[in-house]
């Protein structure tokens, strides 16, 4: 069981001190009416903007705090829906595998969360789902039986800029590296209610509209290995990574305002009973 304690933040009275900011060009952390909103304003191309909250700066990754079992629920809302949003945004764990917030030796990623991409982002990583746009992720590439595929990974890529091909030896590859994906079919700029049971063996997400409506569940899939950090951040940039080897990052410009406005930030950990009564399975 995790070792971290229950979070529960309204924002109400300000930013927790467990929260660690980094704030990067035009990103700003704002208390707002009812809660904590996450903004970038008339971000440059040519400079990465980013407004994050996090507790892991500065840790090793053996000492981030959070490992199944636990719950996490997020109510939040944007400024715009999926299709004006540009950028990368979202919220959940993962191992911080590309030295975001530190010196550590990179890594392949681990993680759980709720993660939105816009164009021309293209992270093709279910064979099913698209490259960008609003989804329930889960990506576990440290796996011992993922890192025995390291010596087969050029010849996979080469082959696999062939359609059919690419069909054929993705799905194996895809299952070793714990990877599972789902589209959100919802409205970002309504509220809604974003859910993670994330357990030892599996970790589902579930979507309510509002903040006490129905969940619906989206995903179910395999767990990733833990320990994990929280991050919940917004920024300006694209990531371009395909198994057939295209791999491009860069930022974008955004001339207006765009946010992300969370009310309600819960982590509970240890197992939680099935409390969302009259979920309906996601087809």
């Amino acid at each position: 069981m995790s070792g971290a304690r229950k979070v529960l933040e309204g924002f109400g009275e300000g930013l927790s001190q467990r929260w660690q900011q980094l704030l990067r060009g035009t990103g700003q952390l704002d208390l707002v009416e009812p809660g904590l909103r996450f903004q970038l304003q008339g971000a440059r191309a040519d400079t990465y903007s980013n407004a994050q909250i996090d507790d892991y700066q500065g840790l090793a990754r053996r000492a981030f705090p959070w490992q199944p079992p636990l719950t996490l629920a997020v109510t939040a809302r944007f400024s715009h829906p999926a299709s004006e949003l540009a950028g990368t945004a979202g919220f959940g764990f993962w191992n911080d595998p590309f030295l975001m917030t530190g010196i550590r030796v990179p890594t392949l990623p681990r993680a759980a969360w709720f993660f939105f991409a816009s164009p021309p982002s293209d992270m093709k990583l279910d064979l099913e789902v698209p490259g960008h746009g609003w989804k329930a992720a889960v990506v576990d590439a440290l796996r011992p039986v993922a890192l025995a595929l390291v010596p087969v990974a050029l010849p996979a890529i080469l082959l696999m800029n062939s359609r059919r091909l690419y069909r054929t030896i993705w799905p194996p590859l895809q299952r070793s590296l714990h990877i599972k994906e789902a589209s959100l079919p919802v409205d970002m700029s309504a509220w809604h209610t974003y859910r993670l049971q994330w357990e030892e063996r599996s970790a589902r997400f579930s979507v309510s509209s509002g903040h006490e409506g129905q969940a619906e569940y989206i995903l179910e899939a395999s767990s990733p290995q833990g320990p994990l950090g929280f991050v919940m951040w917004m920024d300006n940039q694209y990531l371009v990574a395909t198994p057939w080897g295209r791999l491009r990052w860069g930022t974008l410009g955004i001339p207006g305002n765009q946010w992300m406005e969370v009310s309600r930030l819960a982590i509970e950990p240890g197992r939680v009973d099935d409390d969302v009564g009259g979920a309906r399975q996601a087809s």
